[in-house]
């Protein structure tokens, strides 16, 4: 199947036992509607008290595209955790979730968007419900606290996930057999995939669309939400802080769009310090407070991310391929495949490959 980043590197996106599963990756073609085709189901589980960003997160990502030409295709479902309308969320307002969690029966993907009380053990129901269909091969997705439900439902037991970072350690106490990973953005583990604090769940969600529908239409859904196109799993969720310095963020932000722009060149971390006028040691720190990860982490990222939409989307050479890439020779873009996406270009070119 398809591999995305994840935790401290790029680790398999595991497929769905079901009929959607025996399709595969998913392509999108626009003004064309392949009945044959089917769209993998999303169930949201709400209940009582929950934020209502967090709730509003894989609504967003997985819903809301009215069709648009080469938008990802979900049938987007929020049930109730609790039956029936949900007393209040945090922003003082009912929400009437129609479905029961029957839906998590036969939904592709459940997402649990957060938890309202790491003290309170969920309902029974909900963690039976969240038990079955991971055991029937569905993708299970704790968004921020939402992990604390997987765990006490069994199913984080000697895998990996990550949580908020205000509470990594209150989880890793309480769920011992999980392997805690403290400082990341999500943690994609087989068929569960779990993402720290907040506005990091939008970052997770569009990794399974990215891992479902490829790099350009993970792209068009992120530049929808005019979100990043993609942050990966390994960055930090708290990078250090820069000393302020009055432009500095806007000429690093300027960088980025300028480096994506010409990321065929060779670019080092002094070439680029001299172009800001900042001297290494300052231009490696504010980097990493702004992007979270290392310059080399970041050009590698975009690097492959590029040559996954030109497989996706054409049919050029891998040579070719590798060189607009910035990425070398094939020879490299295997290698880099291989180790970071743990499959070769011509497999992944084949698995995205665009339906006539």
């Amino acid at each position: 199947m398809a591999r995305e980043f994840s935790g401290r590197r790029i680790k398999r996106f595991a497929g769905f036992r079901s009929n959607f599963a025996r399709i595969g990756p998913i392509r999108s073609i626009p003004g064309i509607l392949a009945v044959s085709i089917p769209v993998p189901v999303v169930a949201v589980i709400a209940f009582d008290r929950i934020s209502a960003f967090h709730l509003s997160v894989p609504c967003a990502v997985f819903g809301g595209y009215g069709g648009v030409a080469g938008a990802p295709r979900f049938s987007l479902k929020v049930c109730s955790a609790e039956g029936g309308t949900l007393a209040t969320t945090t922003a003082g307002f009912s929400v009437v979730a129609t479905p029961s969690l029957e839906i998590t029966k036969t939904a592709d993907v459940i997402v649990i968007p957060s938890w309202r009380d790491v003290k309170e053990t969920p309902p029974a129901a909900m963690l039976e419900a969240v038990a079955a269909a991971h055991a029937r091969g569905a993708r299970i997705v704790g968004l921020c606290l939402g992990a604390y439900v997987l765990a006490a439902a069994g199913i984080l037991d000697g895998r990996r996930a990550t949580t908020h970072f205000a509470w990594v350690d209150h989880f890793a106490t309480r769920f011992p057999r999980v392997k805690v990973e403290p400082s990341v953005l999500y943690v994609d583990d087989g068929n569960i995939t779990t993402s720290a604090g907040t506005a990091s769940g939008i970052d997770c969600c569009l990794h399974i669309v990215r891992a479902l529908y490829g790099a350009k239409v993970a792209d068009f859904a992120a530049r929808r939400l005019v979100v990043p196109p993609h942050r990966h799993g390994a960055q930090a969720q708290l990078p250090p802080q820069a000393a302020s310095s009055e432009g500095a963020g806007f000429r690093l932000a300027e960088l980025l769009d300028w480096l994506r722009g010409t990321i065929v060149e060779k670019h080092t971390a002094d070439s680029l310090a001299d172009r800001l006028a900042m001297s290494r040691r300052t231009f490696n720190r504010r980097f990493l407070s702004l992007t979270g990860c290392s310059l080399s982490e970041w050009l590698l990222a975009e690097r492959l991310r590029l040559a996954q939409k030109m497989l996706e989307t054409t049919e050029l050479p891998l040579e070719i391929i590798a060189a607009r890439a910035g990425l070398g020779s094939a020879s490299s873009l295997r290698q880099h495949f291989s180790r970071m996406l743990q499959t070769s270009p011509s497999a992944y070119r084949k698995q995205f490959k665009r339906r006539a």
